[in-house]
């Protein structure tokens, strides 16, 4: 199992702030997103270890963690104790299982993956469930897809390897944490049992301009002082396609535009919004001609945001 370096993955340094994290995944993502890319060839393999990679350092927990294992990550007693996810360790059968196609790594489901739920009677056992993580775009979310993703059993006691194939539907209106079952493949029963289920949580692959909350999405609508004070025609990208969003004169930041039915569908088939947050972004350079008229703005002005003070 490779060891993944996320700082080198992410082009940070290893003492990155979190913005610097956040900005570094951004400007790499408006480049290999899978809904955004121009260059599709490698894009979503690229994709998959930047996503894979912030997962891990944007959180406080999972990136201490990471820390504390460092490059001598497979020490043994470094592994012992730790979760297993991807991949199953210890299992009654005595196989391990892993997963690709999934959109993350065996050494992510090692060390920050999903614990499968153990099942079985003391005779006629029911196989045990295994649980591992899928990486959904938002895309997939509003649309739905066919994803095909290989399921490798090890049998640690004869080294023999099995892989099965298994194409699994995700549903137009998929949220995050939801379950996809796929029933009959987990461990195999004892005794005359059952086989297990196979579960697959969904993790919405993070997006370089919209959060999202339950269905709604949101995005930060980056405006110039001009825009802001004149008004403006803006285009916005959303899942369904460019929209021109009217910017009316005087807008502040913080001013919420909502786009109705441009979010994530719902389990009744509505769609949430998409909510533009206007940003009033400033320059930080000017030419000297900028800043003549600048001066002259200020000085013919009769603004002064400090006179109710």
């Amino acid at each position: 199992m490779e060891y993944k370096n996320y700082y080198d993955i992410l082009g940070v340094a290893k003492n990155a702030s979190d913005a610097e994290i956040k900005s570094a995944f951004r400007k790499l993502a408006r480049i290999y997103h899978p809904d955004i890319a121009t260059d599709k060839s490698g894009s979503e393999i690229k994709f998959k270890e930047i996503n894979e990679a912030n997962e891990v350092l944007s959180d406080p927990d999972k990136r201490r963690t990471y820390d504390e294992l460092g490059a001598d990550w497979n020490r043994p007693d470094r592994q012992q104790g730790q979760r297993a996810g991807g991949f199953r360790e210890g299992s009654r059968d005595g196989s391990e299982y892993h997963f690709e196609g999934t959109g993350f790594s065996d050494f992510f489901e090692k060390f920050f993956g999903s614990r499968g739920q153990a099942a079985g009677a003391a005779f006629a056992q029911q196989g045990r469930d295994i649980e591992s993580d899928i990486l959904v775009t938002l895309n997939e979310a509003l649309h739905g897809s066919t994803r095909t993703i290989n399921l490798q059993r090890v049998d640690s006691r004869t080294g023999q390897s099995t892989i099965q194939t298994l194409r699994v539907k995700i549903p137009p209106g998929v949220h995050e944490t939801q379950l996809i079952r796929l029933s009959g493949k987990g461990q195999d029963g004892i005794g005359g049992g059952n086989p297990g289920n196979l579960y697959l949580r969904v993790q919405f692959a993070k997006h370089p301009d919209f959060r999202v909350q339950g269905n709604n999405l949101y995005y930060n609508l980056e405006l110039s002082p001009w825009e802001a004070v004149l008004g403006a025609s803006v285009h916005i990208s959303t899942l369904d396609g460019t929209v021109v969003l009217k910017v009316p004169p005087g807008t502040t930041a913080g001013k919420e535009f909502r786009l109705r039915g441009k979010g994530l569908p719902s389990d009744n088939g509505t769609r949430g919004d998409l909510h533009a947050i206007a940003r009033v972004e400033v320059p930080t350079l000017v030419t000297p001609e900028e800043k003549t008229v600048w001066e002259q703005l200020a000085s013919l002005s009769t603004f002064n945001p400090r006179s109710t003070l």
